[in-house]
């Protein structure tokens, strides 16, 4: 059964769209320090949203092929393990990262919580974006 990947597709380009304001500078510089502040808001949310849908799709997806690993009753970093034994993913340490950010955002905000996921996003969205690939790839 074909998994529907619309919303991880779509927070994923969120994402895109929000870090692409803070990637130009020209952009970034025009805008006030009210406005820059809602930015990295917006960044800092669509970063939530989109490692949500990441990780839940990448359960799914193993959780529809068996041969991949069992995911009952898995702790984040082993479905992560299995995510890249079966290819989904390169670097779980990398994963574990994020899971940790987005933990950290959903328990304060702050400046200094705000800038560490704004520059863990710009890493997080190309990973993202190739797990979103092999899944389609892979999705039958």
């Amino acid at each position: 059964m074909a998994l529907d990947l619309s919303s991880l597709t779509s927070s994923i380009g969120a994402l895109e769209r929000a870090l692409h304001v803070t990637a130009d500078g020209a952009q970034w510089a025009g805008l006030s320090p009210e406005a820059q502040e809602a930015v990295k808001a917006g960044v800092v949310q669509n970063f939530e949203v989109a490692y949500e849908q990441s990780w839940k799709m990448m359960r799914r997806w193993l959780e529809t092929n068996p041969l991949a690993g069992d995911v009952s009753g898995a702790t984040m970093r082993q479905v992560y393990r299995l995510a890249a034994k079966a290819g989904l993913i390169d670097d779980v340490d990398l994963w574990m990262d994020f899971h940790q950010a987005r933990n950290q955002t959903s328990h304060t905000y702050n400046s200094k919580t705000a800038e560490m996921v704004l520059a863990l996003s710009a890493r997080f969205l190309p990973e993202a974006n190739r797990m979103l690939g092999l899944l389609e790839a892979r999705n039958d």
